[in-house]
């Protein structure tokens, strides 16, 4: 078990990261191989700094490593967590600055926006279902703290599940308008196809990383409530980003979405 000044030490370096806008070594030299648990301790003590700054407020969560191939690569066999923020937010089409994301990478996924209350001992596919107001298309700007990607699953916990920016599309849809599953994804980069997938890569349904997700987020005690967002994980391979690029994500019966980077 890692211990709990290792813990602190590992919060500390990641938080420095942030801080100056500068990458940093791996932290899994500070905790126990596979310490999921000392990963989330990590995430939560600066999840708590951003909070208790008052600098920051909670917009919703993200999941991680949705992917099989994924999981496998990094020695789990499930999900991750982290916490999106309202600062991360972009508009459609917005232009987003090319160093305000660290390393960054783009992924198309589908975004829930919660209605009511996901809270108590064991929630559904029936509760999740009702509880959320609308789908919407979303491209997530994934980014590193770590340098050269060179991540672990106790890495990518522990920095926030390596988060960065999220842009949502202005189309909402009902959950029973289009096929969760089988809806189909093409995600452009300056106008060429670099990224295709469907609903059925992201764990078999996106609905269903959205209830890991929710009863995940019971358990931990930051239950979900009304109006945040879910990103509920990529739907095909994640994209490496440049300086002026304009990636355009097309998800069938959804809608579309665009995050474009500025020169430099």
């Amino acid at each position: 078990m890692s211990s709990e000044e290792n813990i602190q030490k590992a919060a500390d370096r990641l938080w420095q990261a942030w801080q100056a806008g500068e990458t940093t070594a791996p932290i899994r030299d500070l905790l126990d191989e596979g310490d999921v648990a000392a990963a989330y301790a990590v995430q939560e003590i600066n999840t708590r700094r951003w909070l208790g700054g008052e600098e920051r407020q909670l917009s919703g969560r993200k999941i991680g490593l949705t992917s099989k191939a994924v999981q496998k690569q990094l020695g789990v066999g499930q999900p991750d967590y982290g916490m999106l923020f309202a600062d991360m937010e972009v508009m459609d089409g917005e232009e987003i600055a090319f160093s305000r994301v660290m390393q960054p990478k783009v992924e198309a996924e589908i975004a829930y926006v919660i209605a009511a209350p996901l809270t108590g001992g064991f929630i559904t596919m029936v509760d999740l279902m009702a509880s959320i107001g609308y789908v919407v298309p979303a491209i997530e700007v994934v980014g590193s703290r770590v340098a050269n990607w060179d991540i672990r699953i106790t890495d990518t916990i522990a920095d926030n599940a390596s988060s960065g920016l999220y842009v949502l599309g202005q189309s909402p849809k009902r959950v029973g308008d289009f096929d969760q599953r089988m809806c189909g994804m093409v995600m452009f980069k300056n106008n060429q196809p670099v990224s295709v997938g469907a609903g059925a890569a992201c764990m078999g349904s996106p609905l269903n990383a959205a209830l890991w997700l929710a009863r995940t987020m019971a358990k931990a005690g930051r239950a979900l409530g009304p109006g945040d967002v879910i990103l509920s994980g990529a739907l095909g391979p994640m994209q490496p980003a440049a300086p002026g690029d304009v990636f355009e994500a097309r998800i069938n019966g959804l809608g579309s979405v665009r995050a474009a980077f500025s020169k430099d």
